[in-house]
């Protein structure tokens, strides 16, 4: 094996992708970026500390419980990704300089400050890759069946950003189709006491976000967007809240969108 075609997962650690729910037959597909924090064992930690790994920046607290209690409660398959976002960020186009950030908000991640290219090629083949062909082959199969794909990307956000709070319990959002989103907003800002962003604290665009501009956008696909603010859903009890929530207001959201095509 060339420098150029190093390995980096050895053997006994986690795969890249788990998949819940296969044999779901609803419509929605849903997908997690951000629900694993695992670091490789070559890559020692990155060099931070393990209460670091605990944190926002290593992955999307709470939305692998939540998307686990959505898939089941929809009957629906769930693809998640298990590698943390610090080892590679698979919604991040190979390009950006977040891919494989060298700081997370301020925190610095030294095994991030000089990463080769071999190591880079590394990250991609085994972790990047993996996940989005697994995505692009289920979505490959629905199409030649005939068989209906609404995609649901689900996150998480912190309550605060750098010192400043943020208000709403929930986000939608979206870019260039904005069909279901529109329908998922007016469905979630008629639950008692939420509020709810409209693009915002982020947004989806080509240049932050890889997952909904390549399997939404780009095949066409009804698509959107969920995140839910951590300190809700950090525990059991916020997760089935959440699960059971989306469960209830995504079919209403996606038949309203139908009913107004």
């Amino acid at each position: 094996m060339t420098e150029r075609e190093k390995a980096l997962l050895a053997h006994g650690e986690p795969e890249p992708v788990t998949v819940y729910n296969s044999q779901g037959r609803s419509p929605f597909l849903l997908v997690a970026d951000h629900a694993g924090h695992a670091i490789p064992r070559a890559l020692g930690r990155l060099g931070l500390d393990p209460a670091d790994l605990k944190r926002h920046i290593a992955y999307d607290i709470g939305i692998a419980g939540v998307a686990r209690l959505l898939g089941s409660a929809l009957g629906a398959m769930l693809i998640q990704q298990n590698y943390s976002r610090l080892v590679i960020d698979c919604n991040r186009p190979l390009t950006a300089p977040s891919s494989i950030p060298a700081v997370s908000e301020t925190t610095p991640i030294p095994g991030n400050a000089d990463v080769s290219e071999a190591d880079r090629a590394a990250r991609t083949k085994e972790i990047f890759a993996p996940y989005h062909e697994r995505i692009e082959t289920e979505i490959k199969l629905r199409q030649r069946v005939r068989r209906p794909t609404v995609l649901i990307a689900l996150h998480s956000f912190t309550p605060a950003f750098k010192g400043v709070k943020r208000p709403w319990h929930a986000a939608v959002l979206y870019n260039r189709d904005p069909r279901l989103s529109r329908h998922l907003m007016a469905v979630l800002k008629r639950e008692r006491g939420l509020v709810i962003g409209n693009n915002e604290p982020y947004q989806v665009s080509d240049v932050t976000d890889y997952t909904i501009p390549e399997h939404g956008e780009r095949r066409g696909l009804p698509h959107t967007l969920i995140e839910i603010r951590q300190d809700l859903i950090a525990e059991e009890r916020g997760q089935n809240t959440w699960g059971l929530r989306l469960a209830r207001l995504l079919p209403q959201a996606y038949g309203a969108m139908a009913g107004a095509m």
